[in-house]
């Protein structure tokens, strides 16, 4: 069968099945401890300007400004305190990243996580009350088998001394997955359809709440549940995310 990447310079198509022997990195089959090897970290994961509240790609000429913003952030500002994006979306976080979401690929969350936890310690970020994970409609656990932003943000949870609740945040409705419509229709799809679990509320009142999904596109998700938890009495709001979509022409 043919490999999920025939070589770490060459995209290949990210519906391929992601297959990795023992003691080769996931990208470039090179021979690694790892499964994904340094060299390919550095190729692929070179940190990047973004936007401090939305964490889309910036300009070079905006590094080493104190939280820069875009302009879109500068005229609407989002409920969002602060965003951080490990990696840009695109050849392999890709591949690698729908390969963990769909197919299960646990041996690539420890991976995933370092890039993110290496970003978080650059950006220096306040340590939040909760850790909480995008949560999933009941249709779409059993759809997919897991949610795979809860095992990113337990493990990371661990790994930060942080505490995660999986079950704090509810989606209440099923809707149409935010990747198979346009993005001007993204945040209708998701209007009203979190909500915080009744009986655990007073838990986030006055707190300090990080998000943590696997992708970021158009941010209608995030500021949806970022919403719904300032208007419960959240003091503020992070997102965190693997990997920020480049924005409609951004090569």
């Amino acid at each position: 069968m043919p490999s999920r990447f025939l070589a770490a310079q060459k995209p290949a198509p990210v519906e391929r099945v992601l297959l990795r022997c023992a003691g080769q990195c996931t990208v470039c089959r090179a021979w690694s401890h790892q499964t994904i090897c340094e060299s390919c970290i550095t190729l692929y994961a070179r940190p990047q300007p973004r936007c401090w509240t939305c964490a889309t790609r910036l300009p070079p000429t905006m590094t080493g400004r104190p939280r820069p913003q875009c302009g879109r952030c500068l005229l609407q500002a989002p409920p969002l305190d602060h965003t951080v994006a490990a990696l840009e979306y695109g050849f392999p976080w890709d591949g690698l990243l729908q390969h963990f979401k769909y197919h299960q690929a646990l041996e690539l969350r420890e991976s995933l996580l370092e890039r993110l936890n290496c970003a978080l310690n650059a950006s220096e970020v306040s340590a939040p009350d909760w850790l909480l994970p995008v949560p999933l409609s009941a249709e779409r656990l059993r759809e997919r088998g897991y949610n795979q932003s809860h095992e990113l943000a337990r493990a990371l949870a661990r790994r930060r001394g942080l505490r995660c609740e999986p079950d704090l945040l509810l989606r209440v409705r099923h809707t149409e997955a935010q990747a198979s419509l346009k993005l001007d229709a993204r945040a209708a799809n998701v209007h009203g359809i979190f909500a915080i679990e009744p009986q655990k509320a007073g838990q986030l009142r006055g707190t300090n709440v990080a998000l943590l999904d696997d992708v970021m596109t158009s941010g209608a998700t995030l500021y949806e549940l970022a919403r719904v938890l300032l208007q419960a009495g959240v003091m503020s709001v992070q997102a965190w995310v693997i990997a920020r979509t480049p924005e409609p022409g951004d090569g």
